[in-house]
């Protein structure tokens, strides 16, 4: 059927038609906040790099939970802005480090009704910056395996509900799901980074865990951008090795990645819309040249439409905001 019987616009002229066939949801249910955690008390230093986000104290980050529980946001993922940094991250591995001490503040308080994902990564705790044993001038794949194993094992024993490794290491999901069974926590999730770029969208969270690296670059443990079809041997390394959930980061330039990852695997998708991405649309509407929340909002929804279940993002309150009041 052709114009005139078939009119496409006819289901575009009234809005509670629109809503009645909009087929791309959204709730705030779906929104998972990134919290950086640092040392000290009353701490409250906005990100020089990400206007409206913030380094905080263990004390302020329960007054944030607060803020996100009050308006229905259930699910934080917590990154250390560690002062404390060694040549491997082993810092990270004491159950009096920046993170595993805010989860059990924060566990204290709510118990269940904040689901915690922890970033598993060394990159925050060493004093070269990269995300772990620096051997020959390179990231020691099965050294690095030993650091993340225990740091995930301190970071559930403090009461993470999730671990999410960020490294990229192989093996990594195997060795970590060994690890956490053998010590009972069999019903703890990993939600692997499976996805994750060499990318210069990261450059504003760099500022906000103040990871400087010493030299080189992460080039050989990150996934090559120019690649169209890497990403699917990750996902099915790390479904086979056990884990539970896959996070692709960034989001925004790699909608065609979701998007496959969904037509071939059945397995929950996280979209992280990374710090540049949000710093972008950020100095962008500083600018007036954009709307800044209905750009975001659009941004969203089309992460949400490439096939995402759940998106990790630094607008998270404005979005929850916006959803209630529609």
């Amino acid at each position: 059927m052709k114009y005139p019987e078939s009119r496409l616009r006819r289901l575009r002229y009234n809005k509670n038609i629109r809503s009645l066939v909009q087929d791309v949801q959204l709730n705030i249910s779906d929104l998972i906040y990134p919290i950086f955690v640092c040392e000290g008390e009353n701490i409250k230093n906005e990100i020089e790099s990400l206007k409206g986000q913030y380094r905080l104290s263990a004390d302020k980050v329960i007054e944030k939970c607060d803020e996100l529980i009050e308006i229905g946001i259930k699910s934080i993922l917590l990154f250390g802005v560690s002062s404390k940094k060694d040549s491997n991250g082993e810092i990270a591995c004491s159950s009096t480090s920046i993170v595993p001490s805010t989860i059990k503040k924060i566990k204290k308080k709510y118990k269940d009704e904040i689901l915690i994902i922890a970033d598993l990564c060394n990159c925050s705790y060493t004093n070269h910056g990269h995300c772990g044993t620096i051997k020959d001038g390179d990231v020691d794949n099965d050294k690095t395996l030993k650091t993340l194993c225990d740091q995930g094992l301190t970071l559930v024993k403090s009461g993470a509900d999730v671990l999410a490794p960020s490294d990229m290491m192989d093996g990594r999901v195997s060795k970590i799901r060994e690890s956490l069974d053998k010590n009972g926590f069999e019903k703890i999730p990993i939600f692997p980074y499976s996805v994750k770029y060499a990318s210069s969208f990261y450059g504003p969270f760099r500022d906000a865990v103040d990871n400087n690296l010493e030299g080189g670059d992460r080039k050989t443990h990150q996934m090559d951008f120019k690649n169209s079809y890497e990403f699917i041997r990750e996902v099915e390394y790390d479904i086979n090795e056990g884990c539970d959930a896959v996070i692709i980061k960034p989001a925004l330039a790699y909608l065609d990645v979701i998007s496959k990852v969904k037509e071939n695997f059945n397995i929950p998708i996280i979209a992280y819309s990374v710090s540049g991405e949000y710093a972008m649309v950020n100095s962008a509407a500083e600018k007036n040249l954009v709307d800044e929340l209905e750009l975001t909002m659009e941004i969203i929804y089309s992460i949400k439409r490439a096939g995402a279940t759940a998106i990790v993002t630094y607008s998270a309150v404005e979005i929850a905001k916006k959803i209630l009041s529609n």
